[in-house]
């Protein structure tokens, strides 16, 4: 297929500066292993194998691969794409798969239904913005964190109440949550550990402060009553697949911050290794 849109995000940022400095064992000690970075995207059917019956030749089709900042990308049938949406074009469909993704993977560690109330921090981010539109999905009410600069895209989301971490600790409120989700890894167990409802999860998606959060899931798995959980994502395929109805329904949108020419990517990297970035950051591929 022909890529013509595709994504810098957290993970390609972390791949590329080599952090945390222990991941370099896996991602390369001193230059990234995968020489073609990315995750994310969207583009054309170009050619089909003589096997394929899903796709076809010009079909726009979007994704959750490897090696997708490129102009090119060769995938199985069976990999994890699916048709974009009518009336949704490439540069809007690329940048909704791994934020939702690692969302999903979250989700299913939980039981979410209307009487459901979820916490989530760091909810203008990729993976926030997803979740946040999930959980609403479900029925969940949601109480989003997030800077001021995030309030007005979150509130849009759906969230039923935002907090604006830089006026207000958040930590410090009555309410009491079925789950708290760290979705931007920096967020602590023990500054939320008040917040939670006795047997209520605390998940998050990193390693967390000098990665406490790797020996608090183990030992919350056998001490105390609230457990703190990575989530590994696993399952891509399916996740695509119903990322693709419901941008087809509206009940998922995509939150685009900022979009790069590929010329340009440097500069993506540059964005999102600033922390700053609402959504996603999306890269336009040249044909």
């Amino acid at each position: 297929m022909r890529v013509e849109a595709t994504t810098v995000n957290r993970t390609d940022h972390a791949t590329a500066a080599g952090i945390p400095r222990f991941a370099r064992v896996i991602t390369g000690w001193t230059r990234p292993r995968q020489k073609i970075m990315g995750t994310e995207f969207a583009g054309y059917v170009v050619s089909v194998g003589p096997k394929v019956t899903e796709f076809a030749v010009g079909d726009a089709v979007f994704g959750f691969d490897r090696g997708t900042q490129a102009q090119f990308l060769a995938i199985p049938e069976s990999g994890a794409l699916a048709k974009i949406p009518r009336g949704m074009s490439p540069a809007d469909a690329a940048p909704t798969t791994e934020g939702a993704h690692y969302a999903l993977s979250i989700l299913a560690k939980l039981d979410v239904g209307a009487t459901s109330r979820i916490l989530v921090y760091g909810a203008s981010g990729a993976i926030g913005s997803a979740a946040v539109q999930l959980l609403r999905h479900r029925g969940a009410a949601v109480t989003a964190v997030c800077d001021s600069r995030g309030v007005d895209l979150v509130s849009s989301l759906g969230a039923n109440s935002v907090v604006d971490y830089t006026a207000t600790d958040f930590s410090q409120t009555d309410e009491r949550f079925d789950a708290v989700i760290d979705a931007v890894g920096k967020c602590r167990f023990s500054s939320c550990k008040p917040l939670l409802k006795p047997g209520a999860p605390f998940l998050t998606t990193d390693f967390g402060h000098r990665s406490e959060n790797l020996r608090l899931i183990l030992s919350t798995r056998w001490f105390g009553d609230n457990r703190v959980m990575l989530p590994i994502p696993t399952d891509a395929r399916a996740h695509v697949r119903i990322v693709r109805d419901l941008l087809a329904s509206g009940d998922l949108r995509p939150v685009v911050d900022k979009t790069f020419a590929m010329d340009d990517i440097n500069e993506a990297y540059r964005y999102v290794g600033s922390a700053q970035k609402l959504g996603n950051v999306a890269v336009t591929v040249p044909a």
